[in-house]
């Protein structure tokens, strides 16, 4: 049975596993392994659409009222709020990140990076900690 904090858990799960696939992927890039980089982000890029599409399909269509409930529950509205600002922004740069970096638009790249870390950061900070599950 889908519950508000199983499925907050679970996506609290997937946020720590894909950062840890994040982190491998910038040390390959430090160690130069620009293919192995590419590859994994490929794996972050299909890892975290995948939750984020299986978190709308339970949020919208299974279960719409489930999350409204567990939140004015826990008075966690402004934590939601605030890792949305994070998160939404996240997801939105997450595909250009990935095309420049399929074609070799480095600069492009590297800017857009420096901004998806820092949304990135916060989405992990406020979710894994600020979130109650």
């Amino acid at each position: 049975m889908l519950t508000a904090p199983l499925v907050i858990l679970t996506l609290k799960i997937a946020v720590i596993a894909v950062t840890l696939l994040l982190l491998t992927s910038l040390l390959a890039v430090w160690r130069g392994q620009y293919r192995l980089h590419g590859r994994i982000n490929i794996a972050f890029f299909t890892l975290t659409l995948t939750a984020l599409l299986g978190l709308e399909v339970v949020a919208r269509l299974l279960e719409p009222e489930m999350f409204k409930e567990y939140f004015e529950e826990h008075d966690a509205w402004t934590a939601l709020t605030v890792h949305l600002c994070f998160s939404i922004p996240a997801a939105v740069l997450l595909p250009f990140l990935l095309l420049t970096g399929l074609r070799r638009r480095r600069l492009l790249h590297l800017n857009l990076a420096v901004l998806f870390l820092v949304l990135w950061t916060g989405t992990f900070i406020t979710g894994v900690f600020y979130l109650p599950h």
